[in-house]
This record gives structure tokens, C-alpha cells and sequence, in this order.
């Protein structure tokens, strides 16, 4: 039932609803029509998404028509009776090459001697003496063995052979760009040797690194099949790697074009074919995924498992089209599977990694502490919003399909305040809200953990200062949608008629119930943590929602009562200024028993009971003598949050009968005595 105050407190809430709209409609009635906030369904939405399916259409018809464009080779048949005829007449330039590098060597003199005997040296040296030097790191090494953690120790070797095996040729690459910066010299060897140089290095650091993450069991997923995918990466690096060399040394000789065309063909296509080799070790290559307990994941490995075959044949079609000029086709194909199907599995490698760090600090925690939980609650909710969220637009942005569904979902459905609301418009908004919502949950979680208790601040202002922050953070977030759709915030004022005449008319329990929950938070007369009764029911209040709040029993049942209902009923708050109550036990023992050994018994009992509070000492009343028994009272305190007063009563029951039955106190029950009385009349004899 409301109250008169109640009730005048929702009649103006309502008034002001209908009435501040209104006012405003009337003020702004002498404004253009266009500005007039408005609502409906976009008149030329039939129109829009013909016209947006048109342009959807062409534009998938114009970059279809790219992909099958085909760029010229650059080479055709002469050019291979062209390479044919030099291979014969290969023998008789011998002498004109020998000549020219002669003259070569003259021109350069003694500093081109020195630089190619430097790296003939450096070449042979890293072939035959790198094994050497790498044995003698290792027993150099060993010594500082016990100082390394014996997980850490093979990793630091790796690292040390990687840095070997690419110290010669940078070192080389040094002074190759030292004698570049003082000697001009541009001819085509010497620009041969400088490349071929930069090749060695990057090669010596990506073999090694093959090698150590693949070859020397470091990691649980290669020990199995990483020495057999060792060995194909190395054939297609040694492969990729001589013929860049090849194409450059041709270039470098200034060899005609459709030769170079020509030799760029035959290059790509073996190393597409190795490439295809290597894909072949299906069971191999998928053991390398990782294996997290996702389903969305679960999905991604079950499809790649069962159709690998079909996308490895899609990939090596693409890749040979693309060498047979098909570029744009095979570069999208390749490009579109590869990047979106890596990016996909990089971000859950990161998911699964924060996830697990996450949970392993829960687990850390203790089972009571529920800020603590619900800090981290609020945190994997937000890891996992964010990661949906950079999965969808990511993957979808590296297949084309981010721009096509923004272009789909940019048809105009409503129109509202002059605004056109698309589709695209309102899932930005509702992402926008959800990050805002997920942040607020966040922050109210870190403030309830970390900051509250450092400033001393108690349970119910904290959940005051969280509800006003969440719903400040709504606002701003429903505010920043709204400006993202391009709404008129005007509108809002017909929203606010509408609900206005809606209180009014029949959701006057609703307002009633939205308007206590205001009164409840703000108030301060019952808080979140309270331990309250209302009718018969004792509980903690655990969150007070608008419309109601949930309290939950000590047999863990949680209750839902209306907010009103706290604001007009009578309520008992057991911590209201103190959470310390005191409650009364009776015990009645026999006349022979003698009073003051019962008091201290009873003192005993309750001072000795855990569950009993120093909040005061207990004390005992001769409370009456009895029919069958002298009787006691009792007198202790409990703190109501933690001690339920059913088990402190039973254990105090337990722990009474004991003690007196120890000191030989009798605790009598009822009993009747019963006389007969004599000189009844004898019955009549029975008739004959």
C-alpha cells in the first residue's frame, strides 16, 4: 500500500513528466518543421536499399573483374629460344667474363682483393669453424650453469648460437657498408657482393632460428614432428634464398628483361611447388596448433582439420595463378586466408594467455573473498568482450568482408530528430554502450577491492558511490551512442512524454518501486551488507536494484522484494548503527541444585563458546522457580553478519547439558503424581 507522500511524490514525478515535454514542443512551435524532433520509418528506405544493393553489386562486380585481370608475363617463347642459344654459346663467353673480371679487380685494386679474400674467408669460416666456436661457448657456459634456472638455461643457449651464427656475415655487412661509404664503386659484382652479403644474414638468422625452435626440443608441441618440419622449412628457406640470389645476380648483369621475367617465373613457381611439399605434413603442421577448450576455437581446428586438403589445394591454385599473372587473384586468395586464419589463432594465443594468468590469481584468492572475485569477474568479462570484438573486426577487415557488410547494413530504417538511423549506426551504438558498461563494471569492482578498504570507506556508502558511478558511466556511454547515430538529443524530450503519460496512467507500482530504490541507495537506512528482517524473513541485502532488492538467507535462498514494500513496511535492521545483538537462553535445572554453581556453569559455557561475542560479557538472571524446576536465563551477544543465532543456540544447548551433567546438576522434566482415592462403592453383582 503507498502512502499519501508516496503518492504525491509520483503524481508530480508524472506531472513533470508530461508537462516539462510539452513546454518544450510549444517553445520550439516556431521553429522550422525540419527541426522538430521526429520518429518514424525512413519513407526512401525501398528506395535506399535498391539503391545501396546497386552500388553493393557493382562494387563486387568491379573487384571481381580486377581479380581475373591478367598482367603480362613478360616473357613468351623467343625469350626461351633466347636462353636455349646462350646456354650453347655459353663456352665461348668464358674468356670475355674471365677478362672482365680482371679488369674489374684492376679497377678496384688492392681494397677489392681484400674484401672478396675477406669474405672467400668468412664464408669457409662459417661453415667449417662455427661448430667449433659454438662448443666452446657451451663449456664456457657451464660453470654458470647452477646460476640459471634449468628451464631458462636451454633457452639462453639457442639465443647464443642464434647470435653466433649471424655474427660473421653482420660483421660482414659492416664493413661492406664501410667500404661502400668510402670507396664509389658502383659495378654490378660488387653490388652483387653487398646483397648477397644482406641474404647471408638474414638467412644465418632465420635458419637458426628454425633450428632452435624446431630442431632442439625446447618446446612440449615440436618434440614430436619439429626435426621432420626442420628439415622441409630449411629446404624452402635454402630454396627462397638461392633464388633471390639467382634473380638478383641476373638483374645486377643488367640480363634483358623478358630474361628476368623469366627467371622471376621459374623461381616463384618452384618455390610454390616446395611450399606445396611442405603443406603436405598435415598431421605434422596441425600439431603445432595450440589446444585451448573453447568451442568458437574447438570449431575453427574441427573445419581446418576436416577441409585442410581442399584449402591447402585453394591456396596452391591461387599461388600458381598468381605466378602465371593472375597477381591480384592470388594475392587476395593467399593474403585473405593466411593473414585472417593467423590472426584468428594470435589473438587467442593472447586470450588464452591473460585468461590463464587470470585465473591463476583467482585461484590465489580466498573462497570468502568476494571483491576479490568479483574484481576478476568483471575483468574476464571484459577480456572476453574484447576479444569477440577484436576478433570480429579484424578477421573481417582481412577478408573484405568489413567494408562490404558496413556498405549492406547502411541502409536508412528510422528516422528520428532529422536523423537517419542505419543499421551500422545503431550496433556501433550498442558496442559503444556495452564498453561503457563492461568499464563501469570494471572500475566499481577495482574500487570495491583495492580503494575502499585503504580509505576506510564501509560497505553501504561504497555501494552508493558505485551506483551513482555506473550510472554516470550509462549516461555518458547511452549519451556518446546517441551523438555517434546522430540523433538530436531533443528527442529524448518525446521519450520522456511518453513515459510520463505511461507512469500516469498504469505504471504507477513500477514508478513507485523506482523512486524507493532511489530513496533506499541515497537514503543510508538500509545498505548494501545490512543484515535486515522483513516479515519473518532474516537475510543480508547482497544488491538493491531500482525496482528491488535481493537478500539473501543464511540457507543461501535469495528473496526479491519490491523496493516500495522496504520504504512502507517495518523493517528490522540488525546493523543499522551496530551489527551486535543480544539474545537469551533458558535452562531450568532441579530444586536440589545449587544456584550459584548453575551461574557459573552458565558463565563458563558462554564465555568458553566461540560463537559468542566480547562485544559484552554474558550474564545469568534467577528468572523463577518452576513446577518442576528453578529456571535461568541466559543473557550473551552475537555479531548478527556472522553468527547465525540457531547454531550459536545449539551449540550453547550442547555444551550446557555437558557441563552440568559433568558437575552432577540434575535438568528435570515435567512429571504428574497421581492418587487414588479409597472407599469407592462396590459395584452391583451381575444379574443372574
Amino acid at each position: 500500500m503507498q502512502t499519501p507522500i508516496s503518492r504525491f511524490t509520483l503524481a508530480l514525478v508524472s506531472l513533470l513528466l508530461v508537462v516539462v515535454p510539452l513546454a518544450a514542443l510549444a517553445a520550439d512551435a516556431e521553429s522550422p518543421p525540419a527541426d522538430e524532433p521526429a520518429i518514424g520509418i525512413s519513407e526512401e528506405m525501398g528506395e535506399a536499399m535498391l539503391r545501396q544493393a546497386t552500388e553493393v553489386r557493382e562494387d563486387l562486380t568491379r573487384e571481381a573483374r580486377s581479380l581475373f585481370e591478367r598482367e603480362p608475363l613478360g616473357w613468351d617463347l623467343r625469350t626461351l629460344t633466347t636462353i636455349y642459344r646462350w646456354a650453347l654459346d655459353f663456352p665461348k663467353h668464358i674468356a670475355a667474363l674471365v677478362a672482365m673480371v680482371i679488369e674489374h679487380s684492376r679497377v678496384l685494386g688492392v681494397a677489392g682483393s681484400l674484401v672478396m679474400l675477406i669474405f672467400i674467408v668468412a664464408v669457409l669460416y662459417s661453415l667449417i669453424g662455427q661448430r667449433r666456436v659454438l662448443r666452446r661457448i657451451e663449456r664456457g657456459m657451464e660453470p654458470y650453469r647452477d646460476n640459471i634456472p634449468e628451464t631458462v638455461f636451454p633457452f639462453v643457449l639457442s639465443g647464443l648460437r642464434i647470435l653466433v651464427a649471424a655474427l660473421i656475415p653482420l660483421g660482414l655487412l659492416a664493413a661492406y657498408s664501410l667500404v661502400n661509404a668510402l670507396v664509389t664503386y658502383d659495378e654490378a659484382w660488387f653490388v652483387i657482393l653487398g646483397r648477397l652479403i644482406i641474404l647471408w644474414a638474414v638467412g644465418a638468422l632465420v635458419l637458426n632460428l628454425l633450428r632452435e625452435s624446431l630442431a632442439r626440443d625446447l618446446f612440449e608441441v615440436t618434440r614430436q614432428h619439429g626435426h621432420s618440419i626442420y628439415r622441409l622449412m630449411r629446404l624452402v628457406l635454402l630454396y627462397t634464398l638461392a633464388g633471390i640470389a639467382i634473380f638478383w645476380s641476373a638483374e645486377a648483369l643488367q640480363l634483358p628483361a623478358d630474361v628476368l621475367a623469366f627467371s622471376q617465373f621459374v623461381i616463384a613457381l618452384s618455390i610454390v611447388v616446395v611450399l606445396f611439399l611442405l603443406h603436405l605434413k598435415k598431421t605434422a603442421l596441425l600439431s603445432f596448433l595450440p589446444k585451448f577448450p573453447y568451442p568458437f576455437y574447438q570449431t575453427f581446428l574441427r573445419f581446418l582439420t576436416r577441409y585442410y586438403y581442399l584449402v591447402i589445394g585453394v591456396v596452391l591454385a591461387a599461388a600458381l595463378l598468381w605466378c602465371f599473372g593472375y597477381v591480384n587473384l592470388g594475392r587476395v586468395v593467399i593474403v585473405k586466408i593466411w593473414s585472417s586464419g593467423a590472426a584468428f589463432v594470435l589473438i587467442m594465443v593472447i586470450y588464452h594467455a591473460a585468461r590463464t594468468a587470470l585465473q591463476r590469481r583467482t585461484r590465489a584468492l580466498s573462497r570468502h573473498d568476494e571483491a576479490g572475485h568479483a574484481l576478476h569477474r568483471s575483468l574476464n568479462s571484459l577480456l572476453l568482450y574484447a576479444t569477440i570484438l577484436a576478433t570480429a573486426s579484424v578477421v573481417l577487415n582481412l577478408l573484405g568482408l568489413l567494408a562490404i557488410l558496413r556498405q549492406v547494413m547502411s541502409i536508412p530504417v528510422l528516422v528520428m530528430g532529422g536523423a537517419t538511423i542505419t543499421l551500422w549506426t545503431i550496433v556501433s551504438a550498442f558496442v559503444i554502450l556495452l564498453a561503457f558498461f563492461f568499464a563501469s563494471r570494471l572500475l566499481r569492482a577495482y574500487l570495491d577491492y583495492r580503494i575502499y578498504p585503504r580509505l576506510g570507506i564501509d560497505q553501504g556508502l561504497g555501494y552508493v558511490l558505485n551506483t551513482l558511478l555506473n550510472y554516470s558511466f550509462l549516461a555518458i556511454g547511452f549519451v556518446i551512442a546517441l551523438r555517434i547515430v546522430g540523433l538530436d538529443l531533443r528527442f529524448l524530450l518525446v521519450f520522456a512524454g511518453a513515459v510520463g503519460i505511461g507512469i500516469g496512467l498504469g505504471l504507477q507500482s513500477l514508478a513507485a518501486n523506482i523512486i524507493s530504490g532511489f530513496s533506499i541507495i541515497f537514503g543510508g537506512k538500509v545498505r548494501k551488507g545490512d543484515w535486515i528482517e522483513v516479515g519473518g524473513t532474516l537475510g543480508e541485502v547482497t544488491d538493491i536494484y531500482l525496482g528491488s532488492a535481493k537478500i539473501r538467507t543464511r540457507d543461501n535462498v535469495e528473496y526479491l522484494i519490491p523496493n516500495a514494500d522496504l520504504v512502507t513496511s517495518t523493517i528490522v535492521n540488525y546493523s543499522l548503527s551496530s551489527s551486535f545483538i543480544r539474545m537469551d537462553l533458558s535452562v531450568g535445572v532441579g530444586y536440589d541444585a545449587d544456584p550459584r554453581e548453575v551461574e557459573k556453569i552458565l558463565l563458563a559455557v558462554a564465555t568458553a563458546e566461540p560463537l559468542v561475542s566480547d562485544f559484552r560479557a554474558p550474564a545469568v538472571r534467577f528468572v523463577e522457580y518452576g513446577d518442576n524446576s528453578i529456571n535461568f536465563e541466559l543473557l550473551f551477544w552475537i555479531d548478527v553478519r556472522t553468527t547465525a543465532r540457531r547454531r550459536v543456540r545449539s551449540a550453547l544447548y550442547f555444551a550446557i547439558f555437558e557441563a552440568l551433567k559433568a558437575a552432577g546438576i540434575e535438568i528435570p522434566f515435567p512429571q504428574r503424581d497421581l492418587h487414588i482415592r479409597s472407599g469407592l462403592p462396590a459395584p452391583d453383582p451381575a444379574p443372574d
